[in-house]
C-alpha cells in the first residue's frame, strides 16, 4: 500500500477471517482513545485500530463482492479512506460502524461499477451459511444437495434482500451494526433478513424438503 500522509502500513488481511482467531491483545486501550491518538497524528494508534477491525471490514467487503482479491483491495481502499478522513470523525457511531460503512460504500461502487463480477464471484457458501439462523437442527441440511439448492435460492434473492441476509448470516454483525452498515432501521434489517429467509425457506419446501418449511 501506498504511504499516505502517516499511515503506510500495508494491512494483513487473514487468510480466512472466520477462523482465524482474535488479533493479538492490545490492552484496555478503547477504540475511542486510539481514535483521539489516531486524530494526534499517532500512526501505531491507527494500526491497531486495523489489527481490531480489518477481518470485519474484509469479511463485509466480501459479503458484498464475493471476490476474495476485489475484497482485500476494497478493505484497504476503506482503511486509508479512514486514516485521511479521520480528522472529520466526531463520533456519532462507533469507529467499528464508521470503519465497515465506508467499505460497504466502497464495496457497492465497485460491485456497480464492474460489468460481470458475478461471474468471478466465490460461491456464497463460502461468504455466508446458506441455511437460515434455526434450520441447521434439521440433519437434512447436511446434505450436500440441499446446501446447492439452498445457494441457489439465495442467489435467487433482491440484491437488498440478498445482501442483509448475508451479513447476517456471517456470524460477524449484530443487527444494530448491519443497519449502520447499510443505512437503513434495524427494523428494516430484520424485515429483510426474516424475509430473505422465508423466501429462501419456500423455495426449499417448494422442491419438496418439508424440513426447510
Amino acid at each position: 500500500m501506498a504511504a499516505v500522509s502517516g499511515f503506510s502500513r500495508t494491512l494483513l488481511i487473514p487468510s480466512d477471517p472466520t477462523t482465524t482467531g482474535a488479533p493479538r491483545s492490545i490492552g484496555r486501550v478503547t477504540d475511542e482513545e486510539l481514535v483521539l491518538l489516531a486524530q494526534r497524528g499517532d500512526p501505531d494508534a491507527f494500526d491497531q485500530l486495523v489489527a481490531r477491525h480489518q477481518a470485519a471490514v474484509f469479511r463485509a467487503a466480501l459479503a458484498a463482492l464475493r471476490v476474495r482479491e476485489d475484497a482485500e483491495e476494497v478493505a484497504q481502499d476503506a482503511f486509508v479512506r479512514a486514516w485521511r478522513a479521520l480528522g472529520r470523525f466526531r463520533g456519532d457511531s462507533s469507529f467499528r460502524t464508521w470503519i465497515l460503512r465506508i467499505a460497504w460504500n466502497r464495496a457497492i461502487s465497485r460491485r456497480r461499477g464492474l460489468a460481470g463480477w458475478w461471474r468471478r464471484a466465490t460461491p456464497i457458501a463460502d461468504v455466508a451459511e446458506p441455511a437460515a439462523e434455526g434450520e441447521t437442527q434439521h440433519a437434512g441440511l447436511n446434505n450436500a444437495e440441499l446446501q446447492g439448492h439452498a445457494v441457489r435460492a439465495i442467489q435467487a434473492l433482491t440484491p437488498k434482500l440478498r445482501d442483509a441476509l448475508l451479513l447476517a448470516q456471517s456470524g460477524e454483525y449484530r443487527y444494530e451494526e448491519i443497519a449502520g452498515i447499510l443505512a437503513i432501521p434495524v427494523g428494516t434489517v430484520k424485515w429483510r433478513v426474516s424475509e430473505a429467509r422465508r423466501k429462501v425457506r419456500e423455495r426449499l419446501a417448494a422442491l419438496g424438503y418439508v424440513d426447510a418449511k
